[in-house]
This record gives structure tokens, C-alpha cells and sequence, in this order.
């Protein structure tokens, strides 16, 4: 198993959170949430597993392939334009409050 250094691990789970709010999901993983779905396991099968405990719902009217691609995809899009930037991926964003719901927007 590769130990991955907090810092990475922040700036993996921002990329994530980033796609999810992209691609319109109101998920957000937190430290803890990440780590058990990153734990001992590649991208994909995380992610399968993610779906499959947790939004298995969305499994009924989309093909997992196709989100699991669609969500990755999107992730390392998001990473790499926040690096391309000149930004810390791993700085702390408060994701919950950005994905907060605005009446009347």
C-alpha cells in the first residue's frame, strides 16, 4: 500500500470535491471520508464502491463506468488547472459552504 503524504491527499480531495461541485453532485468528502474511500484501492474501484454504499440510486439511471469516468476525468481537470495556476491544490477550501444552496440565485 503507498502511504500518500497528507499534503497530496489534500490536494486530491480538493480535485474531487472540485468535480463533484462541477459536475453538479452535492457530495463532499471530507479528511476521514476520503481516506477510507482512497484506502486500498485505485481511483476506480474507490469510487465504484463510493457509488455503490452511498449514491446507489444514481446507479439505476446511469452506467458506473460512465461516472466513474465522467467524476475522474473531471478531477484531474480540475487538479491540474489549480496547479497550472500557480495555486496550492492542497489549501484548505470550504467546500460545504460553496456548495451551500443560494435562494433566489
Amino acid at each position: 500500500m503507498t502511504t500518500i503524504r497528507s499534503s497530496d491527499a489534500d490536494a486530491q480531495r480538493n480535485a474531487y470535491n472540485a468535480a463533484f461541485h462541477e459536475l453538479g453532485l452535492s457530495w463532499f468528502w471530507d479528511t476521514g471520508h476520503y481516506a477510507s474511500v482512497a484506502s486500498g484501492s485505485d481511483d476506480r474501484t474507490g469510487l465504484r464502491n463510493y457509488l455503490a454504499a452511498h449514491q446507489a440510486h444514481l446507479l439505476s439511471a446511469h452506467d458506473a463506468d460512465f461516472l466513474v469516468e465522467a467524476i475522474l476525468a473531471t478531477k484531474e481537470r480540475c487538479h491540474a488547472q489549480a496547479s497550472a495556476a500557480g495555486g496550492n491544490p492542497a489549501a484548505f477550501i470550504n467546500w460545504p459552504e460553496i456548495q451551500q444552496r443560494q435562494i433566489g440565485v
